[in-house]
């Protein structure tokens, strides 16, 4: 049998294709909705004034429902002259493409979503609820958590900014609970010459530790600090510069040091869920009468196990004579600070956003926003989020490259 010879069509060319190379997209205009917050203790404003008029130079429509600023001190009037809309109806901002909100989205807010929103809002990994995320899921939104979105230098910019207002927030809230005026014992946080100085305790040496321990120094208390991580007790002693009195969680030492404190402050944060719980009740039941507790990880469940969840209208409860004051989001009190301090995250962030052409876009450029992206497009990118709710959990960077 002939070998057959091989076919060579002269219409095939064989040549090397050009490199394409990855170009951003071209700059898109963004329709941002900020709604009012109706949720408990919430009176922070996800952007200001100053940071609308900025979006709004830059060419971008914000609309803000009537009354939305209200408890930061902000009027509807300061919004429309930085140049937003100012919608009376939540419906009206509820169909903006992307929405900026300073609390988790509600369930009656679920009914409000539009398919394939964008939502920037915290999430409140404790007391998220399954059904909710479920309605988000199916109405294909893409969220992003303030909790878990990083910087350029891998630090949660938000939650810091938080975390300070929270820990300077500490030393004045139990101040005044410790005044006469609040039938206090009638101590003055601090010290005076020849009177030994109030003594505080603060268990967790991360940012709250820190900032509470500051503010503790600065007004000339004695401090003495609890933390299971040797590194952040050293990060903690560098960065007030002064050699400060610290030790490992060992119950019997912080039982004897909590008899005799004025001042309790529990600082531990929550990392995957609950705070462990650290004091017993015993021990509470030991310390001295009118000292005052504050549980400042009563957002993730609180580290005192006498500890319940206070409103900002009723912020304290007496148990074994002990003041206890446990608001979760302290810095919801101080709403016009803690506004600033948001806004100056989210506008930036919010300016690349339109420059770089959309959210799609800036995820795809920039690895960092990427941690904070819990959701993309109804698919669930969060791995911890996934496991507590037995939902189906998806890699956002296999997802964003199969979009590609």
């Amino acid at each position: 049998m002939a070998s057959s010879k091989p076919f060579i069509s002269s219409s095939f060319s064989y040549e090397t294709l050009e490199e394409t190379l990855d170009i951003k997209a071209k700059g898109a205009e963004l329709l941002i909705g900020i709604p009012k917050e109706n949720s408990f203790n919430e009176d922070r404003i996800a952007l200001t004034p100053e940071a609308v008029a900025v979006m709004i130079a830059n060419g971008h429509r914000v609309v803000v429902e009537t009354k939305a600023g209200d408890g930061a001190s902000y009027s509807d009037k300061d919004y429309s002259e930085a140049g937003a809309k100012i919608a009376y109806d939540k419906k009206e901002v509820f169909e903006c493409e992307i929405l900026v909100k300073s609390a988790p989205v509600s369930a009656s807010e679920c009914e409000l979503l539009k398919p394939n929103q964008t939502i920037i809002s915290p999430i409140h990994m404790a007391i998220m609820k399954r059904d909710i995320l479920q309605k988000m899921m199916e109405k294909k939104i893409t969220a992003l958590s303030f909790e878990n979105l990083k910087d350029d230098t891998g630090h949660n910019p938000i939650v810091r900014s938080m975390s300070e207002i929270a820990g300077s927030a500490v030393m004045l809230i139990a101040g005044q609970y410790l005044s006469k005026a609040n039938n206090g014992k009638g101590v003055l946080v601090g010290g005076i010459s020849g009177i030994p100085p109030t003594k505080v305790i603060i268990i967790g040496a991360g940012i709250v530790g820190e900032y509470t321990a500051r503010t503790a120094l600065a007004m000339g208390a004695s401090v003495k600090v609890f933390d299971n991580s040797i590194y952040r007790l050293k990060r903690l002693q560098n960065n007030i510069g002064v050699r400060m009195w610290t030790s490992v969680l060992e119950p019997k030492i912080l039982a004897k040091q909590l008899k005799t404190c004025d001042v309790a402050v529990g600082a531990l944060s929550g990392d995957t869920g609950r705070t462990p719980i650290v004091v017993t009740e015993e021990t509470v039941s030991n310390m001295r009468p009118g000292s005052v507790i504050v549980d400042v990880s009563i957002d993730h469940g609180g580290c005192f196990e006498t500890s319940r969840v206070t409103s900002h209208e009723k912020p304290i409860f007496k148990k074994h004579d002990v003041i206890h004051y446990c608001v979760p989001n302290i810095p919801s009190g101080f709403a016009r600070t803690a506004s600033q301090a948001i806004s100056n995250v989210l506008m930036p962030l919010l300016l690349e956003t339109g420059e770089d052409g959309g959210i799609d876009h800036i995820i795809w450029h920039k690895l960092n926003i990427r941690s904070g992206i819990y959701l993309y497009k109804g698919s669930l990118t969060n791995f911890f989020l996934s496991e507590r709710f037995d939902l189906k959990f998806t890699d956002l960077n296999l997802l964003i490259a199969s979009k590609r």
